[in-house]
């Protein structure tokens, strides 16, 4: 027996413990995807290097990230998901300690890479594994306990983990990290019940999502909208200390309140996407867009800014949330790839609303035409969105009276 009633894992323990652990590996991710942005600096000079040069640290990070999680999600489906969780996180501790020995640039950036394949899969995996502990009405709140540690490494694990770089070295920022990886493998093996993969669990099977519009339609939506808070936050620096007139000091306690929004926003989420998954989806979009807006029209009110930034972060979460849900509703007999590819869509959406709010800002339209690029793809979202609720209505049978 590997649940009981979806409240107990198999050896007699609360399902608390397993969603923890499963949450650590989300808190491991997200401090190491989001504290290479402010070690820059010192890689930058460990190596010689240029800043920008740097930088590429983090692209191939999100490279790894847009890589690995449909492959590693389709070639392991056969494999027991808690055997696999575990095996993602080892990988994880070695890219980054890998990242923490790295002699030259040229094996930083390997390593990087390396670090950056297991993220999509864990959290989609992980997802898919939190969701089968509980019973089928709580999965949006499952989804967000393992999105948990992601929004605490923000508010926690990033700043921390910047401290570290700054006093002691960046190199044992990821040394860190890398123990953390160690000890959410622990963790699962320890605390997470088996659960094998499906009867029928293969590349075939897994691809099976694919065929089904809403998967697709779900898969752009946050390929898109995601991308509005990615065009704001990519540039909260600048917002910060050119729109709004505030210090550099500012911007740390900027990225603190983003981070704070997105904490106390995933148990909130949670509780809405249980009662309807396109309610919170829809509702998550129309209120980034309002977000964003009002971002543009007074980004240089600090007031404005910071609660503006607070609610990008709280609002995102229902969202993600609500994504991760609809992906795994739409191919419960598949459910690992499409909740997996998930993060990739999320990190192509990092990339395609950086991209855009740099070529606003280059176009001389300032820092704050951010949150206007970010209305943009918040509401190219919400029309991706619409077209497949009524393309999903379309499609169910007309019952008989």
């Amino acid at each position: 027996m590997t649940v009981t009633a979806g409240r107990t894992t198999a050896q007699g323990q609360g399902v608390a413990p397993a969603m923890i652990a499963l949450g650590l590996g989300g808190f491991g991710i997200g401090t190491t995807e989001f504290a290479t942005m402010g070690l820059l600096p010192q890689i930058a000079g460990t190596y010689d290097i240029s800043i920008p040069s740097a930088g590429h640290a983090i692209s191939l990070y999100a490279l790894g990230v847009v890589v690995g999680a449909p492959l590693i999600a389709a070639l392991a489906a056969k494999l027991p998901r808690k055997g696999l969780l575990i095996g993602l996180m080892l990988a994880f501790a070695a890219g980054n300690a890998l990242s923490a020995l790295a002699p030259t640039t040229s094996l930083l950036l390997l390593a990087r890479f390396v670090s950056g394949l297991p993220h999509g899969a864990y959290f989609g995996i992980a997802a898919v594994v939190a969701t089968g502990l509980v019973r089928p009405e709580r999965r949006g709140s499952a989804v967000a306990w393992v999105m948990m540690g992601l929004t605490i490494a923000n508010l926690v694990g990033v700043p921390l983990a910047t401290i570290i770089g700054q006093q002691v070295g960046w190199r044992a920022a990821y040394a860190a990290v890398a123990v953390i990886a160690l000890a959410t493998a622990a963790s699962i093996a320890r605390f997470v019940p088996h659960q094998p993969p499906a009867a029928d669990a293969g590349i075939k099977g897994e691809l099976r999502a694919f065929r089904r519009p809403t998967v697709w339609f779900t898969l752009v939506t946050g390929m898109v909208g995601f991308g509005g808070m990615f065009a704001v936050y990519s540039y909260v620096a600048p917002l910060t200390t050119e729109v709004a007139g505030l210090p550099r000091i500012a911007v740390s306690w900027m990225l603190a309140v983003f981070g704070l929004g997105m904490t106390l926003g995933a148990p909130v989420a949670g509780r809405f996407v249980d009662r309807s998954v396109s309610g919170s989806l829809f509702g998550s979009l129309i209120a980034l867009i309002a977000v964003l807006a009002g971002l543009g029209l007074w980004a240089g009110s600090p007031t404005v800014l910071f609660a503006g930034i607070f609610l990008v972060g709280f609002v995102t979460q229902f969202l993600v949330t609500a994504l991760q849900v609809r992906l795994m509703d739409a191919s419960k007999d598949a459910p690992s790839l499409a909740s997996s590819s998930n993060h990739a869509a999320l990190n192509i959406a990092n990339g395609a609303g950086a991209w855009l709010g740099g070529l606003a800002i280059a176009a001389g339209w300032g820092y704050a035409s951010t949150a206007w690029v970010g209305v943009a793809l918040s509401v190219a979202g919400l029309l991706v969105a619409g077209l497949a609720e009524v393309t999903q209505r379309r499609a169910q049978p007309v019952q008989a009276v």
